[in-house]
C-alpha cells in the first residue's frame, strides 16, 4: 500500500519538473509540488479497495472456501491487527457465543448423562492473542517450538463469551468435553490454565497422545468423536475456531465456528 503511494507522489514531481526548460542562468527555485485536486481521493480509495480485499479474504476464511494457507497475506497484516484487537472481533464472538447459548437452551436433554458439548481450547476457550501479538498476528510462518514455550507460561487468557456460554452448557446439564490439538505432555499446565482462567468442572479432556501425533486435526478430532459415539455418548454441540474442530465423522448436530483469521489447521 505504502509503495503505491510513493508511487504516485513520485509520479505527480516528475510530472512537474518535465514541465520545466531547465536555464543555467536562473537560480534554482525552491520544491514545491502540488498535488492534483484529487491525489487525496486516490489514496482513498487505495485504502478502501485494500480494506475490502482483506475483508473479503477473511471472509474465505471463516466460510472455509480457501486453499490450505500458512500465513496472513503481508498486506492485510495492518487489517488482521485492527480486526483482532478491536470491537469487531469481540462483536463477533459474542454472536457466536449468544447463537449457541440460544440453541443450546432449545435442546431437551435425554437426562442420562449422555449428552455432550465438545469444546476446543486454543481461540476457543482460551486466547492465545498475546503470543500473536508478538508473531505478527499471523503474518509469521507457525513455529510450535515457541509456540509451545508460551503454552508452558499457562498464561492464555479466557475468552469471555466462551466462558460464558460454558457456564451456561454446564448449567443447562450438558456434559462438557475438551478436545483440543495439545500433547498429553501439556495436561498438568493446560488445566492450571484453564482453571485460572474460570473453566471449571469439565468432564472429560482430550489431548494428544504419541500415537496421535502426525495425524490431521480433522483425523484426530473425528476419531476422538467417535469413540465418544461408541461409548454411547450423544454429541449437540461442539465450539471450534478452525474447520478441522468441526468437520470429519460423527460431526455435532450442531457446530459454533468462532472467529479467527490468524491461522489455519488443516
Amino acid at each position: 500500500m505504502m509503495f503505491l503511494k510513493l508511487f504516485l507522489l513520485f509520479s505527480f514531481v516528475s510530472s512537474t519538473f518535465s514541465h520545466d526548460t531547465f536555464n543555467s542562468h536562473v537560480l534554482p527555485r525552491p520544491l514545491i509540488i502540488q498535488y492534483s485536486e484529487d491525489i487525496e481521493s486516490q489514496f482513498d480509495k487505495l485504502d478502501e479497495e485494500l480494506k475490502l480485499q482483506c475483508t473479503s479474504w477473511r471472509f474465505s476464511v471463516e466460510t472455509n472456501n480457501l486453499s490450505p494457507w500458512k500465513t496472513i497475506p503481508e498486506e492485510c497484516g495492518g487489517y488482521v491487527k485492527d480486526y483482532m484487537m478491536g470491537r469487531g472481533y469481540k462483536v463477533d464472538l459474542e454472536r457466536v457465543s449468544n447463537e449457541a447459548g440460544v440453541y443450546a437452551k432449545s435442546v431437551e436433554l435425554n437426562g442420562d448423562g449422555r449428552d455432550v458439548w465438545v469444546f476446543d481450547i486454543d481461540e476457543t476457550l482460551l486466547s492465545n492473542l498475546p503470543y500473536y501479538i508478538e508473531h505478527g498476528y499471523g503474518l509469521e510462518i507457525f513455529d510450535p517450538v515457541e509456540f509451545d514455550k508460551w503454552v508452558q507460561k499457562g498464561m492464555a487468557p479466557a475468552i469471555g463469551p466462551s466462558l460464558k456460554l460454558y457456564e451456561k452448557v454446564s448449567d443447562l446439564g450438558f456434559k462438557i468435553f475438551l478436545l483440543t490439538g495439545r500433547s498429553e505432555k501439556q495436561r498438568s499446565v493446560t488445566i492450571e490454565n484453564l482453571t485460572k482462567a474460570g473453566f471449571r468442572s469439565w468432564d472429560n479432556l482430550i489431548l494428544r497422545d504419541s500415537e496421535d501425533h502426525g495425524k490431521l486435526a480433522t483425523v484426530f478430532k473425528s476419531e476422538k468423536r467417535s469413540k465418544m459415539i461408541e461409548e454411547g455418548y450423544r454429541i449437540l454441540g461442539n465450539s471450534g475456531d478452525q474447520w478441522s474442530d468441526l468437520l470429519g465423522s460423527c460431526p455435532s448436530s450442531r457446530s459454533f465456528k468462532l472467529p479467527n483469521p490468524m491461522y489455519y489447521i488443516p
